[in-house]
């Protein structure tokens, strides 16, 4: 109805040929005699010519900035038209017009803040860079899919309205359920764990929040989470597997999203894999020796990572081992009576991007590990109850997808990446 082609295939070999595109104007440039309309679709920028005795000329005067246009014609080879060719217009549709003048500058000319961006949402989604992190984004979300369903996995769809607390109560947003209290999932994980009891091998892409009192460039209170759990598996056989989903997406993206790393003017890290591996007491005494006082069982927070990361000159590396008692309840220890857990964290260059663990997968080993964390086992019963029916040993991870993303298009702030973004500070739009 409304296109033939999109802008970027028009191209020379489509001399003398009738076309049809639709799109946004980007630009319009009066040559007295001529008008060039430069236009907008999902594929980019192509270039519409409007003679002056064309019905459609004085149309062309009321064209501004954003709105949007069909266009017919023919096409015509010239090698100063994007991709060497352009369409000479034969009828012009206005179809929508946009006010005039636009709060924020699609063609990127005049900088805007962020607050001004986010405000003015969806023109700073029309600007070429971002729609570059969109188009990367789905890529990377496609080859993480690929890579799990060759391996075997389901993709599950897990409840997002939960009656307590994944890790016993902690940053939950409270909603209101039929007169009873209830909470929004802050993350999949006791039920990816029950249905890695079911069927073995399962992934989820879901969103998740946390009441974080945070405004640092990464946290959200709402984000996408892309979860994996695997039975018969323990926290070493995870890391391959994740190994291969981050060598697939990066591959992936190399391929796919040539052009969009270009306006982003962005090369996506060297990364070697398999990839380098310490566990935290050897992080902890690197980071004692450059004088940065961290005892046993104390978080390896941004600052001392990015210490680590000038030592260890890796982009992508895992820190193992953590303490049992720094990891959720549901984190299995190397042995009985060890303080280090069977755990990791996967960090990209001083952020955490992916944290991950072998499960404890006994009732009395769970119950004991919530006492220890100061939690109620009963509160818990919904998922104790059925690891006495043969749960089997499994490990998992979670990974922030806004977070990759900062890794994929080398952007330093989350809410850049979000659509619309979800913190202490934002509802809408």
């Amino acid at each position: 109805m409304y296109r033939t082609h999109f802008v970027s295939e028009i191209g020379p070999e489509l001399e003398g040929k009738e076309v049809e595109i639709a799109g946004w104007i980007f630009n319009v440039r009066d040559l007295g005699g001529k008008k060039f309309l430069l236009i907008r679709d999902k594929t980019g920028l192509g270039q519409a010519v409007l003679a002056k005795d064309s019905p459609s000329f004085s149309l062309a005067n009321e064209l501004s900035q954003e709105s949007v246009v069909k266009v017919k014609g023919k096409v015509k080879a010239d090698k100063r038209a994007p991709r060497g060719a352009e369409i000479h217009v034969e009828e012009l549709e206005l179809i929508s017009k946009a006010k005039s003048p636009l709060p924020l500058d699609v063609t990127g000319k005049v900088k805007a803040d962020l607050d001004t961006r986010l405000r003015e949402r969806l023109l700073d989604l029309r600007r070429e860079e971002m729609n570059a992190v969109i188009k990367i984004q789905s890529v990377a979300v496609k080859a993480f899919r690929e890579t799990l369903y060759k391996k075997g996995f389901y993709e599950i769809f897990t409840p997002k309205l939960i009656a307590t607390g994944t890790e016993g109560g902690a940053q939950l947003f409270t909603v209101i359920y039929f007169g009873k209290e209830a909470f929004l999932a802050q993350s999949p994980q006791l039920y990816k764990e029950l249905m890695a009891g079911a069927v073995e091998r399962v992934f989820e892409i879901a969103p998740a929040w946390r009441a974080e009192d945070s405004d640092t460039p990464y946290h959200l209170s709402e984000f996408v989470s892309m979860d994996v759990e695997m039975a018969f598996s323990d926290y070493n056989e995870v890391m391959h597997t994740l190994e291969d989903i981050i060598s697939n997406i990066l591959e992936k993206v190399r391929s796919e999203c040539e052009n969009e790393l270009k306006a982003l003017n962005y090369s996506l890290p060297e990364v070697r894999f398999p990839l380098k591996r310490i566990t935290y007491s050897e992080a902890l005494e690197i980071l004692n020796g450059k004088g940065i006082d961290l005892k046993f069982g104390d978080d390896i927070g941004t600052p001392e990572l990015r210490v680590l990361n000038e030592e260890l000159k890796e982009d992508l590396y895992f820190v193992t081992d953590w303490p049992t008692l720094s990891r959720p309840f549901y984190t299995r220890a190397k042995n009985e009576n060890s303080d280090l857990s069977e755990s990791f964290d996967l960090i990209f260059r001083f952020l955490e991007i992916v944290s991950g663990s072998s499960r404890n997968y006994r009732r009395e080993v769970l119950e004991n590990a919530l006492k220890a964390r100061g939690l109620n086992p009963s509160s818990f019963e919904f998922f104790l109850r059925w690891f006495d029916y043969g749960m089997p040993p499994h490990a998992g991870f979670g990974m922030g997808l806004s977070r990759l993303m900062l890794m994929l298009t080398g952007l330093q702030n989350v809410k850049e990446i979000v659509p619309f973004p979800r913190d202490k500070k934002r509802l809408v739009p």
